[in-house]
């Protein structure tokens, strides 16, 4: 059965690089799942959980903003920025939303509400995926998908 071959590439370099069996990406108009013999498309990526599966390990990343090329079996994600849910530390996410949060609520003349509100929607996200993470334990394996077959 044909792979797709996935790579995930941010301004500090190549985050990942391997065979999957599916991306699931946060599109800018929704969620958005690529399988193997998907139809050519470049789209915007907003910040949200990157999934892929390899067999039935499940990986995610948190994905702040990008681009996803999908075309002949390849998927090549430009990421304004990403971060592997392995190397999301649980306590400084939740420290940056308390952060972020109080910075919007002093709402001063130097505080600049855009950037405000970008580091908060940041942390939220890197939070969502370490939480998840948390949540399913490290190594977490999805079940089977109905008519699948074993090592397939």
């Amino acid at each position: 059965m044909a792979r797709l071959q996935v790579e995930i590439v941010t301004a500090e370099g190549l985050l990942f690089s391997g065979e999957t069996d599916s991306v699931t990406a946060p599109g800018a108009n929704g969620q958005l799942t690529i399988l193997p013999s998907h139809a050519p498309i470049i789209t915007s990526l907003d910040d949200g959980d990157l999934k892929y599966l390899d067999g039935t390990e499940e990986h995610h990343v948190a994905l702040l903003g990008g681009f996803m090329e999908v075309n002949a079996n390849r998927v090549t994600i430009l990421a304004n920025a990403a971060e592997d849910e392995g190397a999301i530390d649980l306590e400084r996410a939740e420290e940056a939303i308390r952060r972020a949060e109080r910075r919007l609520a002093e709402r001063t003349e130097e505080i600049d509400i855009e950037r405000a509100l970008a580091s908060l929607r940041r942390a939220r996200v890197r939070l969502t995926v370490a939480r998840r993470r948390s949540a399913r334990g490290p190594g977490t394996r999805v079940p089977p998908q109905p008519g699948a077959r074993p090592g397939a």
